[in-house]
């Protein structure tokens, strides 16, 4: 497993060089790009600029994960839902051109209040994001769906979503929820509900292992049982001194996983 850094909070205001070189000189591997942030990969870049992005990531030691979209398809306007997911479709696009291997995208939440049954959300997501996933696989970029949001940040409707979904090109991406966790303290029976999907993995906190708020540790050793090899990106918070706290990440994760 390789450690990443997602740029949402922490290097939200950084450019594209500030991006790799603190993460060169602090041990981290890659990076996902939100965005709306200061560093500015989004589908309004030229082909030129596409390509400029993708020489920076290429000349460096740090890799580009993928970028971080809030496309979401849940809503109740079946023109709401077209429009996320025709911009999946532009940021899939921009994702092949500047190198990223994927795209973030994420349901946030149901539609309760407007009387609409969940399970009927959770298929209308499904089925959208088969539709992005089929046109990502052509593009040689994956579609990676962060379990995020009201109630839907809870795993079995996230592996609901996936059994409607039913893509060889549609994953999850583990966003470490405190829902994640059962009333033992354990994250395996929801970690195994989505096992085979897992595409990505966003850390936060990782001294939440030592207080008993998320069992890090654990997720870990399911990570390396099931053979996971990709990245574990941290979503935390920006500091002051932004190297010295993602050095002290960086050795944190590496005890955990080992």
């Amino acid at each position: 497993m390789r450690l990443g850094l997602v740029t949402y909070n922490m290097a939200k205001d950084w450019d594209v060089a500030t991006i790799i070189e603190k993460c060169a000189a602090t041990g981290f591997e890659g990076v996902e790009l939100r965005t709306t942030h200061a560093h500015g990969v989004e589908v309004t870049l030229s082909a030129e600029e596409r390509k400029a992005v993708r020489k920076q990531f290429e000349d460096s030691p740090v890799a580009l994960v993928g970028l971080g979209s809030v496309f979401e398809y849940h809503a109740v306007e079946p023109e709401v839902v077209r429009q996320n997911i025709e911009g999946t479709k532009e940021y899939v696009k921009l994702a092949r051109d500047v190198g990223a291997p994927g795209v973030k995208v994420r349901p946030n939440g149901f539609q309760d209040e407007a009387g609409i049954p969940r399970e009927q959300t959770l298929e209308q997501i499904g089925l959208a994001l088969r539709e992005c996933g089929a046109f990502a696989k052509d593009y040689g970029v994956e579609i990676r769906m962060e379990i995020h949001g009201p109630e839907t940040c809870k795993v079995p409707y996230a592996a609901r979503i996936m059994e409607v979904a039913d893509h060889d090109n549609v994953f999850v991406c583990w966003n470490s929820n405190a829902t994640d966790v059962d009333e033992e303290g354990s994250v395996k029976r929801n970690f195994e509900l989505v096992r085979d999907k897992i595409g990505l993995v966003h850390i936060t906190e990782l001294y939440n292992e030592a207080f008993g708020a998320y069992p890090y540790r654990e997720l870990f050793r399911l990570l390396k049982r099931i053979g996971y090899e990709g990245f574990c990106c941290a979503e935390i918070p920006g500091n002051p001194e932004p190297e010295r706290l993602m050095r002290y990440y960086r050795a944190l994760f590496e005890a955990y996983v080992a």
